[in-house]
């Protein structure tokens, strides 16, 4: 399809973009307080729901149902999810996400993950195996919850004859949950 492998190229640049940000960002473990206390973000369940395939005329309603448990890997914490959209389709998907913080109530998380998708009536995305890329701004209220806006990427990353790709933006709320604890 043409075009798609200009989005494919950009989306991959402004990946590697957010990762570096995140890595350099002083506050990427933002200190709590006066201290050097670090502050550690509990385990979240996230909601969301808006839009499938945005930027073409087949959009479709989206809802959205992540985990992010508080383990770290290096400056990561692992994430799973799990969409369906209002035309039958639906993705599950695990990866990887990190938080950048702009004082203590703005944070801006970048996320990469990898799934099985089943295209139902809605787009083809030309295979089942799709890759995902996100970014999410959200503001932190004082209970830890987030309310934020998410915009992201689905593709196959050209594995498939075709890669048409699609794009989606939710309103998420990420609720603190102790489910996880160990």
């Amino acid at each position: 399809m043409a075009g798609s492998g200009k989005r494919t190229g950009a989306a991959r640049a402004a990946a590697a973009a957010l990762l570096a940000a995140a890595i350099a960002w002083p506050g990427g473990a933002q200190a709590q307080g006066q201290g050097q206390k670090r502050y550690r973000e509990p385990d979240f369940i996230t909601i969301g729901g808006g839009a499938f395939d945005l930027l073409d005329n087949t959009t479709s309603a989206e809802m959205d149902l992540q985990v992010r448990p508080n383990t770290r890997l290096w400056i990561f914490r692992p994430q799973i999810g799990l969409f369906a959209n209002s035309d039958g389709g639906y993705y599950a998907w695990a990866g990887l996400m990190t938080d950048v913080y702009f004082g203590r109530r703005l944070v801006l998380s970048p996320s990469f993950g990898i799934g099985g998708y089943h295209k139902g009536d809605s787009k083809d995305l030309g295979g089942p195996l799709e890759f995902r890329s996100a970014l999410e701004l959200a503001w932190r209220f004082g209970d830890s919850s987030r309310l934020g806006v998410q915009f992201g990427h689905i593709s196959n990353a050209s594995i498939y004859d075709e890669n048409p790709g699609t794009e989606f933006l939710l309103l998420n709320y990420s609720m603190p949950t102790g489910v996880f604890d160990r």
